[in-house]
C-alpha cells in the first residue's frame, strides 16, 4: 500500500445550502440562505455548494436557486456551484452564472433508479451533451459518483461499477469527479482504495470525496482520502442533510461536520483558508434558522484550542 503524505492544504467545499437545506423539513427563506453564503465567506469559505436544480416538487426547499445565484455576493476567489440532477437541470444551471455544475451518476443501479428515476447507464449516456451545455455556459463540470463504495441493500460496490462513472465522466471532458460516501457506512480502506484505483486510472484527475458520517468514520476517511491523493473533501455546516431515499433520519446523521473537518485539518497543521471560529457562527446561525442541532464534536467538546486555554477551577 502506497500513501502520499498528508498535504500542507486542503480545499474544503461547502455543501450545507444544498445537501443539507434539501433535507429541512421546511423551505428556508431566500435571503436567509444569502445570509448564510455572506457568513461562509467571512469565514473564509471559497467554495460553496449552493444551490440545486432539482424540480420544485421533488425538493421545495430548493426551488429558490435562481433567486439565490442572482442575491450571492461575488467577491474575488468565491467559487459557486450547482446541482444538476439531469440534462433538464444543467439547462437551467446554465443561466445562473456558477462556476461549476455537478452531476450526480450512481455507481449503484438501484440506488440510481431510486433517487434519479433513471438507470446508470441512461444518465451515462446523456453525459455528453450535459457536459457541452455545461461548458458552453463557462462553467466547470463536476460529476459526482454516488454510491461509490457501498449501498443499502447491498453492501459494497464493485470497483468496476464505480470505474465505469468515472471512466465516462472523463470522457465528456469532466474537469473533476468527486467519490461519494453517500450511505455514510464507508470505512477508510475501501475509500484509500478507491482514491488510489482512480488516480491509478486517470493521473491528471483532479478526485475528491464527498463526506458523510452515518459510522462516525468521516474524519478517517478524510484522512485516508488525502494520504490517497484527494486534493479536496466535502462536507455540511452543522452535519445537516445527508441522503433523503436511505433509512434513518438525515437531520440526525448524515453528512459530515465541516466545522469538525476544519478542526481537524487545523491540528495537523493542513491550512484550509477556513477560520474555525467565524465558521462556528454559521453553524450557530444554521441552528437558529433550522431548529436542528449540530452534530459536531467541536460545538459540544469544544477545540484544541479551547482547551488548551482553559483554567483550572480555584
Amino acid at each position: 500500500m502506497t500513501t502520499h503524505a498528508l498535504p500542507d492544504s486542503v480545499r474544503l467545499v461547502e455543501v450545507g445550502l444544498r445537501d443539507g437545506l434539501q433535507a429541512v423539513p421546511e423551505p428556508l427563506r431566500t435571503e436567509d440562505k444569502v445570509e448564510l453564503v455572506r457568513l461562509l465567506i467571512a469565514a473564509g469559505v471559497t467554495e460553496i455548494e449552493a444551490v440545486s436544480f432539482a424540480h420544485p416538487k421533488v425538493l421545495p426547499q430548493l426551488a429558490d436557486a435562481a433567486e439565490v445565484m442572482a442575491a450571492v455576493p461575488r467577491p474575488d476567489g468565491v467559487r459557486y456551484r450547482g446541482l444538476a440532477p439531469n440534462l433538464r437541470g444543467a439547462q437551467r444551471a446554465a443561466d445562473c452564472g456558477l462556476d461549476e455544475v455537478v452531476v450526480v451518476v450512481s455507481a449503484d443501479e438501484e440506488v440510481s433508479r431510486r433517487n434519479q428515476r433513471r438507470g446508470t447507464a441512461e444518465l451515462l449516456a446523456e453525459l455528453p451533451e450535459v457536459a457541452r451545455v455545461v461548458q458552453s455556459a463557462g462553467a466547470r463540470l463536476v460529476v459526482a459518483v454516488a454510491c461509490s463504495f457501498f449501498a443499502p441493500a447491498r453492501g459494497p460496490v464493485p470497483r468496476a461499477e464505480r470505474e465505469r462513472v468515472v471512466d465516462a465522466a472523463v470522457d465528456a471532458g469532466a474537469a473533476g469527479v468527486y467519490l461519494a460516501c453517500t450511505s455514510g457506512q464507508e470505512h477508510p480502506g475501501e475509500v484509500f482504495a478507491g482514491v488510489t484505483e482512480t488516480l491509478a486510472r486517470h493521473p491528471d484527475l483532479e478526485v475528491g470525496v464527498h463526506l458523510h458520517n452515518r459510522n462516525g468514520f468521516a474524519p478517517a476517511n478524510a484522512l485516508a482520502a488525502l494520504a490517497a491523493g484527494a486534493t479536496w473533501l466535502e462536507a455540511s455546516f452543522a452535519g445537516l442533510g445527508g441522503d433523503l431515499w436511505f433509512p434513518g433520519d438525515p437531520t440526525v446523521l448524515g453528512n459530515a461536520p465541516m466545522e469538525d473537518l476544519v478542526h481537524l485539518c487545523d491540528s495537523l497543521g493542513i491550512r484550509t483558508g477556513i477560520d474555525l471560529t467565524a465558521y462556528l457562527a454559521v453553524v450557530e446561525r444554521s441552528v437558529e434558522l433550522t431548529g436542528i442541532p449540530s452534530t459536531s464534536f467541536v460545538t459540544r467538546g469544544g477545540s484544541r484550542a479551547d482547551l488548551a486555554g482553559a483554567r483550572w477551577p480555584d
